[in-house]
């Protein structure tokens, strides 16, 4: 089914979101993307413990973290929101973006609960589709053993086609 696009400019102009990321061009720049798909109220934070602590006075709808950051990385971060024992917003929409696009990132990303994954340098439409994704396809949140966070996509065994090709198929 097509999202309504009048919905959608609706809710990204009344999202409140969180950019945190200690370089400050690269805030800016993350900025400038969310003010070109619509986004009105932006919140900055230049390290984990401020966006920690704004998240805790603003409330916001989503997250956009960096990895890499000094004392309180990305995964430290997403770890400490994570935690609704502890944590008075854990479920939380957060985006990773980040340079960072080893494989072993982005499994680690999944294991302790980022929304979506993105790579730097990004486009305002990739950042626009993560950002539908999470507010109209959001996924439940689970706890399983020490995870908590978004539901993982289902993985389904490789799928023959009629020619014999085998794909993947992965269901949201």
């Amino acid at each position: 089914m097509p999202i309504d696009t009048r919905s959608l400019e609706a809710r990204f102009a009344a999202a409140k979101v969180l950019i945190v990321d200690d370089e400050h061009y690269m805030r800016k720049v993350v900025r400038t993307l969310l003010m070109s798909i619509g986004v009105r109220t932006i919140y900055e934070a230049a390290d984990g413990p401020a966006g920690l602590e704004t998240i805790r006075t603003v409330m916001p709808d989503m997250v956009i973290l960096d990895w890499e950051m000094p004392g309180l990385d990305g995964a430290g971060f997403v770890r400490m929101v994570r935690s609704p024992q502890t944590f008075p917003l854990p479920d939380i929409p957060i985006i990773m973006l980040t340079g960072h696009g080893e494989r072993s990132r982005v499994i680690e990303a999944i294991e302790i609960g980022v929304n979506e994954f993105l790579l730097k340098p990004v486009s305002s439409k990739a950042l626009r589709d993560r950002m539908i994704a999470v507010m109209t396809k959001p996924r439940p949140l689970v706890k399983s053993g020490g995870y908590y966070g978004p539901a993982p996509r289902k993985l389904v065994d490789i799928h023959q086609d009629n020619d014999n090709a085998g794909h993947l198929v992965m269901l949201n």
